[in-house]
């Protein structure tokens, strides 16, 4: 899976918060993602990450 920062990600599973769309915040060993709907901020390790991620939605830059 290609990740690049800054990418919009859609998960499987919603936040408790209703939404399921993130934005990859930090790339590297972990990959950290924030919330688009109520803005928390989530650190994952990467094989946790792309077995949660649906699809990627594309770039905000």
């Amino acid at each position: 899976m290609d990740i690049n920062l800054g990418d919009v990600v859609e998960t499987k599973k919603n936040h408790p918060c209703g939404s399921n769309k993130w934005t990859v915040v930090r790339i590297g060993m972990d990959i950290k993602i924030k919330c688009s709907g109520c803005g928390r901020i989530v650190m994952l390790d990467r094989e946790k990450f792309q077995k949660r991620v649906k699809k990627i939605i594309g770039n905000i830059k």
